[in-house]
């Protein structure tokens, strides 16, 4: 990063989209987050609708993989029963973007011609 794009980073919050965090876990599978909106002076927005995402990790050779997913739900027992379907579905949009970039990191494979006469042969 140069200077000059130093410089230039915003680091305001904006105060119109506030959320209050609070985290929900089972200390074993996940963590469901509920992100409930405020007011800059913290008191709650009621204009604004509650937002919860479902957080989890999947063991890898590699090490943890993390992957969260928002949870569609009006409470909080509503997103802990939805917080498999959720978790699910960002496992398979993870697996078709990995397959997606290993079809396009192979298409940039320089294969040789079919019709290459190799000598000796």
């Amino acid at each position: 990063m140069t200077d000059e794009q130093q410089n230039n980073l915003d680091f305001s919050i904006d105060r119109s989209s506030l959320y209050r965090e609070e985290s929900f876990s089972d200390l074993k599978t996940g963590t469901v987050k509920r992100l409930t909106p405020v007011k800059a002076d913290g008191s709650a927005d009621k204009s604004r609708k509650t937002i919860y995402v479902g957080h989890t990790s999947i063991l890898t050779p590699d090490g943890p993989l993390p992957i969260q997913n928002s949870i569609p739900a009006k409470e909080l027992s509503q997103a802990i029963k939805r917080f498999p379907e959720a978790m699910q579905q960002a496992m398979e949009q993870l697996m078709e973007e990995v397959k997606k970039y290993k079809e396009h990191a192979e298409s940039r494979i320089q294969k040789p011609d079919s019709g290459l006469i190799i000598p000796g042969r």
